[in-house]
């Protein structure tokens, strides 16, 4: 009798991150949470190092990530916000559409990663050259029509991705320059990541929160949380390459692997 084995997970570890763009790089943020699990584990809450703030910093969450994902096992980060801008964007303003040419672009625009600085100085024209970058809020991206998600540029209403988008961005750009190939950036470097390094991955954890009860578990808690599940079930039942290769037809993709894609739509 042939017997069928279980899918061998292909992560050892899984980061659910829910995002948060508020006060500066260096601000204790009670909305900025962490969650672990691994394939032998359910999602745990992950607290920063001890020291003298209470909550994760823009700034601290950065410099961790980079340490553990430099030193260890292959590991899947879902981090809830935006990698890149709608196709509008790009045109818009001129720039080829190569993502690391538009990361460098938008953080010489918007240094949200610089001390002291929050969102809306760019915004404002306090810091940065923001003025010359700026979007439009009936831009959006394929992923999100497809969800109905908010448009990166929907600044200050409910359930916005904007600040923590704009703010997100140079961190992503830190954590190449830290890891170089230690760690793929999906889709922007392929859609089918190789085997045996870490992924970034955006994620909306709307499309799961719903479907696991919250045990207590405040609303940031429980977004990064579901993060976490979901990739570790999905890799469980040997999933997550359908994910990575969604159903979009060819320029679909090619303006995926533009704008970026949220893992987990199909």
């Amino acid at each position: 009798m042939l017997v069928r084995l279980p899918p061998q997970p292909r992560f050892a570890r899984y980061l659910g991150i829910d995002y948060s763009g508020a006060e500066t790089p260096t601000s204790s943020l009670k909305g900025m949470r962490v969650y672990a699990a691994s394939p032998a584990d359910a999602p745990v809450e992950i607290l920063p190092p001890p020291g003298p703030r209470k909550y994760w910093t823009r700034r601290g969450l950065a410099e961790w990530l980079a340490a553990e994902l430099r030193a260890g096992p292959p590991t899947l980060v879902g981090i809830d916000h935006a990698f890149s801008f709608p196709l509008r964007y790009f045109e818009t303003h001129l720039i080829p559409t190569d993502w690391p040419t538009f990361l460098a672009d938008f953080c010489h625009h918007w240094p949200t990663d610089q001390d002291q600085t929050y969102v809306d100085f760019v915004r404002e024209g306090i810091a940065g050259h923001g003025a010359a970058r700026r979007g439009d809020a009936r831009w959006r991206r394929l992923a999100e029509l497809r969800c109905r998600a908010k448009s990166v540029f929907h600044f200050d209403v409910q359930g916005s991705v904007a600040k923590s988008t704009h703010s997100g961005l140079p961190w992503l750009h830190f954590l190449r320059q830290q890891l170089g190939p230690r760690v793929h950036v999906w889709p922007f470097e392929g859609w089918a990541p190789p085997a045996g390094v870490s992924v970034l991955a955006e994620v909306y954890p709307s499309l799961w929160s719903r479907g696991f009860p919250a045990e207590g578990r405040n609303a940031d808690q429980h977004d990064a949380y579901s993060v976490a599940r979901w990739m570790r079930q999905t890799d469980a039942a040997g999933e997550l390459p359908v994910y990575f290769q969604p159903s979009l037809g060819e320029g679909e993709t090619a303006e995926a692997s533009v704008e970026g894609w949220i893992l987990g739509l199909r």
